[in-house]
């Protein structure tokens, strides 16, 4: 069973920098891909961004593209998102996820961790 665990998140002013981690489960943990999404209060759910596990290629929202960066560490069975010049509307709560296959819907994860809030103030 595989269990993920956000941390990072808090308060930060606009133009802003936030590190997030994703801490994964098991002794060998090996996803087809892991991403990041956020949820705003009132929105749909929104894919940020997406690594894949065996060779790191890296996949963003237009709407991060160039501020955030997604890496990942497979020894420590461990996911980042770095977040730069950050924006009130990037206020959410952040969610790391992890799919064991890919399904051919882009947006469908089979493990999800509890959110980490991200607040950014203008």
């Amino acid at each position: 069973q595989v269990q993920l665990v956000e941390s990072g998140g808090g308060l930060v002013q606009a133009g802003g920098s936030l590190r997030l981690s994703c801490a994964a489960s098991g002794r060998t943990f090996s996803p087809n891909a892991m991403s990041w999404f956020r949820q705003a209060p009132g929105k749909e759910r929104e894919y940020v961004a997406r690594i894949s596990w065996s060779i790191g290629s890296t996949y963003y929202a237009d709407s991060v593209k160039g501020r955030f960066t997604i890496s990942r560490d497979n020894a420590k069975n461990a996911m980042y998102l770095q977040m730069n010049s950050l924006k009130p509307e990037d206020t959410a709560v952040y969610y790391c996820s992890a799919r064991k296959y890919y399904s051919g819907d882009p947006l469908e994860y089979d493990y999800w961790g509890q959110g980490t809030q991200v607040t950014v103030s203008s």
